[in-house]
């Protein structure tokens, strides 16, 4: 599994976890949402689930679960400011488009189906 986390990204999760230090790290995926279909699930993870994978960089654990991973492997996770609004945004190499408001994208599996 290839997750990578930018140097902003990292520090936002970590003060994530130093705010709740019962979390095991960052938990990483996909729901169905949006106008194109998946959209982007990122929470602390609490617990360990049967079928995560679990990759650990510089000391960070991120948790993906099963149905989540083909669809975000690979993916950069960065945290920026746009404005007033601070938020994480994601480059996945899996993503074949995005809706126009870019909360939701499709895979190449999605469009054959």
């Amino acid at each position: 599994m290839a997750i990578q986390l930018t140097p902003a990204a990292f520090d936002r999760v970590r003060q994530f976890l130093a705010a709740e230090p019962d979390a095991l790290g960052l938990r990483f995926g996909v729901q169905r949402t949006g106008c194109s279909g998946w959209g982007y699930a990122v929470d602390l993870a609490r617990d360990a689930r049967d079928g995560d994978r679990i990759t650990e960089l510089d000391g960070v654990r991120i948790y993906v679960d099963a149905t989540s991973l083909s669809m975000v492997d690979g993916t950069t996770i960065d945290f920026v400011r746009r404005g007033l609004n601070h938020e994480f945004v994601f480059a996945n190499p899996n993503a074949a488009a995005e809706c126009g408001c870019g909360e939701s994208f499709t895979t190449d599996a999605d469009k054959a189906a």
